[in-house]
């Protein structure tokens, strides 16, 4: 019996309209353009504005475009994943609320944590369903209001965080294309260098939090670099090596947009031309969950049926992972 295969078959997006500039962040903190762009390489970021706009508010556009795109009815979704980890609230999981406003109402639906590496143990989960044989449409969407979360006094974070949302849709594959291999792999006891003080059952909010600005982000910028170079490009060699995959024959990286000198350090370690590494985080910044999706929703008119494609991500926790996808279909003008 062959064995079922799950495949990305659509791409959708969705990014806030109000541009936060280098120029108009350097007015809010003490930093620059060129401090920013020469350590991070971010230009711009989205932010989400308006009353009562939450991730759920993205994510539910995200999967409009995608439904749109792809021709699919929300009655013939079976699952919907929400990978978050700035949820609308703690229950119920945002992706129940964007099921609602969108109109999915045969499916389950659940969130999903893993950091930045979220949107690709979003994938992992999401084909096992599928390879089961259980299910023949699933919606995996990638959202993020980091806004809601970033310290905009603190200069060490608050250039690098940007809000969007992604979200694909993954069916059995009708070919050999589809994912291939992956690995994933957690490290907690690096919890220390990145995370949310308060907010959870071990730091409920209080006064105290809120005054001690304790529910934003906490990074140890140097600790976290150097962690993220060696895992997200080990991890994607060791990919690389087990599908017998060289320089040449790989068509794309689509790594997590953190940290620009991250994506080329990584690139270079798989000995990738920059030309075979997507790079978008000069518009966006990093959006956590969102930015694999904004990435593939960016390149998909570069993307041709059948190119070898590696994700790899790494995030808090900390998280990493990659995977191998030969690419399923032609981009549709």
């Amino acid at each position: 019996m062959t064995q079922i295969k799950a495949a990305i078959t659509g791409v959708g997006a969705f990014v806030p309209d109000y541009v936060l500039s280098n120029d108009e962040l350097s007015t809010m903190v003490d930093t620059s353009d060129e401090w920013i762009m020469t350590r991070i390489g971010i230009k711009e970021r989205r932010i989400l504005k308006g009353k009562a706009k939450g991730t759920s508010d993205m994510g539910a556009k995200a999967v409009q475009n995608l439904l749109e795109k792809t021709g699919t009815s929300p009655d013939e979704v079976e699952l919907l994943i929400c990978s978050t980890v700035t949820p609308d609230m703690l229950f119920p999981a945002t992706a129940n609320i964007i099921c609602d406003k969108v109109g999915i109402k045969n499916a389950f639906s659940f969130d999903l944590n893993a950091g930045c590496s979220g949107f690709l143990y979003g994938l992992t989960t999401a084909s096992q369903y599928i390879e089961s044989g259980r299910y023949k449409k699933i919606i995996l969407v990638g959202a993020d209001k980091m806004s809601s979360i970033v310290n905009y006094t603190d200069r060490a974070t608050c250039p690098i965080f940007g809000d969007g949302a992604g979200a694909v849709l993954i069916e059995p594959a009708t070919d050999e294309n589809g994912i291939i291999d992956f690995k994933n792999q957690v490290d907690g006891s690096g919890r220390k260098h990145l995370h949310q003080k308060a907010g959870g059952s071990v730091k409920p909010p209080s006064y105290e939090t809120i005054d001690n600005q304790e529910h934003y982000i906490y990074q140890e910028g140097q600790v976290v670099f150097k962690y993220a170079v060696s895992r997200m490009a080990d991890i994607s060699v060791e990919i690389m090596e087990r599908n017998n995959l060289t320089a040449e024959t790989l068509n794309w990286l689509a790594p997590h947009q953190a940290n620009l000198r991250i994506i080329e350090a990584t690139g270079r370690r798989m000995g990738l031309a920059p030309e075979k590494v997507m790079v978008n985080i000069q518009n966006f910044g990093n959006t956590t969950d969102a930015t694999i999706p904004l990435l593939l929703n960016d390149y998909e008119s570069q993307l041709k049926k059948g190119d070898n494609i590696i994700i790899a991500t790494f995030g808090a926790g900390f998280t990493w992972g990659a995977m191998y996808i030969k690419w399923a279909y032609d981009h549709q003008k």
